[in-house]
């Protein structure tokens, strides 16, 4: 009588032909796809985690002098006249409608730079679909809302500027008093990080003109509109302060 023996399955490799996978590639070459084309989600990825590395350092500056400010209004000076500890702290007389116009001014940056951002995401997001043949979406028309945040942002440094000017006819100057210094410090700080992010803002707009990739133009405005909202932030929080101790 005849047994039949079990049967044993045989794995036939693919050969990529038929119904075979293709085979997977995976993008460990720097930023490129497996394909050899850019891979700008990944570097848009790099590119905010640089600025949030690059921003912890400036947080942290500036947290510096706001520990150093509080600290110094409390702390008495020694008087070599009376031999006695003095508090020599002269409340600073703050040009506070100015400073108001300022902040608009920041805000309106900030939101322009926003829409700025929001407008080459879509941009981007829709460039696919445009390179198809026979495909129309209209023309869309752009707003230049970078130019728009460099020009505010120079509004806002030329209030700075302005306000100094009103802070020195009242009687407070760099030298005046530690109250004065720390004004003059904290503000000429934040409008030095600020010219920084405005050079950054020109650069973005001037690329816009040529006709390089739309992905890498994202991801410097996109960069730069976030820094620019951590700037808008950081001043509130100083002009805050200074509002509250002056």
């Amino acid at each position: 009588m005849a047994s039949l023996s079990p049967t044993v399955p045989v794995s036939v490799p693919a050969t990529g032909q038929g119904g075979g996978s293709p085979p997977t590639h995976y993008g460990g070459d720097g930023g490129s796809g497996g394909d050899g084309y850019p891979d700008y989600g990944r570097r848009l990825r790099r590119a905010r985690l640089g600025l949030a590395v690059a921003l912890a350092p400036i947080l942290m500056f500036f947290v510096s002098l706001v520990s150093a400010y509080i600290v110094r209004q409390g702390l008495p000076t020694f008087d070599d006249k009376t031999n006695t500890y003095v508090r020599d702290w002269i409340p600073v007389d703050l040009p506070l409608a100015l400073l108001l116009v300022n902040t608009g001014l920041l805000a309106a940056s900030s939101l322009s730079a926003e829409l700025a951002r929001r407008q080459i995401t879509r941009q981007a997001a829709l460039a696919p679909v445009r390179s198809i043949p026979g495909v129309s979406l209209g023309n869309e028309a752009g707003f230049p809302w970078l130019w728009v945040t460099a020009l505010l942002g120079t509004g806002f440094l030329v209030g700075q500027w302005l306000a100094w000017q009103e802070m020195a006819a009242r009687g407070f100057y760099l030298a005046t008093s530690a109250s004065s210094s720390f004004v003059y410090l904290l503000t000429a700080a934040h409008g030095l990080h600020l010219a920084g992010g405005a050079v950054v803002l020109l650069y973005a707009a001037v690329v816009s003109l040529f006709h390089k990739p739309i992905e890498a133009r994202r991801i410097v405005v996109d960069v730069t509109a976030w820094y620019w909202h951590f700037m808008f932030w950081l001043w509130i929080g100083i002009f805050g302060l200074l509002w509250l101790m002056r």
